[in-house]
Formats: C-alpha cells, structure tokens, sequence
C-alpha cells in the first residue's frame, strides 16, 4: 500500500501538469480530433462512421474531463455525442 501511496505522490506534479496543457490546447485538440475522424470516415467510406463518431466523442468527453479537473468537480458526460465529421 505504501508503493501506490508513493507513485501517487510522484505522479501528482505530471497530472497537474497534464491538466493545465490540456485546458490550455483544448481547442487544438479537439479540432485535430475532429480533423482525423474526418480523414479516417474518408478513407473508410464512411463504412465505420458511428464508430468514429463514438470514439471521437470519448475521446473529447476524456479531453474535457482532463481539462475541466481544476473546477472542483467532475463535469457532466456530454449529452449527445459529437456530430459526425463532415464530408
């Protein structure tokens, strides 16, 4: 037990850090996560596409979650999932 409480206690700096990058470029990211599920629904002949577009919203539902950890609570799943890319 003590190990884990440990590893806690090293990794806490890192998920902080890893938080603040993730509020900062939560823009970025989502629009790159938004970009590639459009190349990859194209590439697939939108055989996948709600695949995709259910990855793509885990995806941001876990980029939000990072981002939003400093707020004091964990926030709400989003409602709907993303719409799908455009083609």
């Amino acid at each position: 037990m003590r190990l884990l409480h440990d590893l806690k206690a090293k990794l806490a700096p890192a998920k902080d850090k890893v938080s603040h990058l993730a509020h900062q470029y939560e823009d970025k990211v989502s629009h790159g996560l938004d970009k590639a599920a459009k190349v990859v629904d194209e590439k697939t002949k939108h055989k996948y596409s709600d695949k995709i577009q259910t990855g793509t919203g885990k995806a941001k539902g876990a980029m939000d979650r990072l981002a939003h950890k400093d707020s004091g609570g964990a926030t709400p799943p989003p409602d709907t999932p993303s719409p799908p890319p455009a083609s």
